[in-house]
């Protein structure tokens, strides 16, 4: 009979430390509540962001551009440098891979 009786403690106990911890949890949970207007503000945030990046760190070039024409996109004027495998800036060709970084935040 004592047997019996330490194990319904023992689960008695665990039980506790499950509503212990979902009461955590609840709270933890209830701090860190969104608003869904919130949530869709942010969502548009991050979608107006995507759509101001004109380029992405690599790029590969299309048809018909060339350096000038992606400096002017991009905003990155040092692409030369940043990609040593470029050697003569006239031979850019579809599907190169080159690196953009940047310098000014385009609109």
């Amino acid at each position: 009979m004592a047997c019996v009786l330490c194990s319904s403690t023992a689960l008695a106990e665990k039980i506790l430390w499950y509503c212990a911890l979902f009461l955590a949890l609840i709270l933890v949970l209830s701090c860190c509540e969104w608003s869904k207007s919130e949530f869709t503000a942010k969502v548009v945030q991050l979608q107006r962001d995507h759509l101001n990046k004109p380029c992405d760190e690599i790029y590969m070039v299309g048809e018909g551009e060339t350096l000038q024409t992606i400096v002017e996109k991009c905003g990155d004027p040092y692409i030369v440098e940043e990609n040593p495998h470029i050697h003569d800036p006239d031979d850019v060709i579809p599907g190169l891979l080159i690196k953009i970084t940047p310098l000014i935040k385009l609109r």
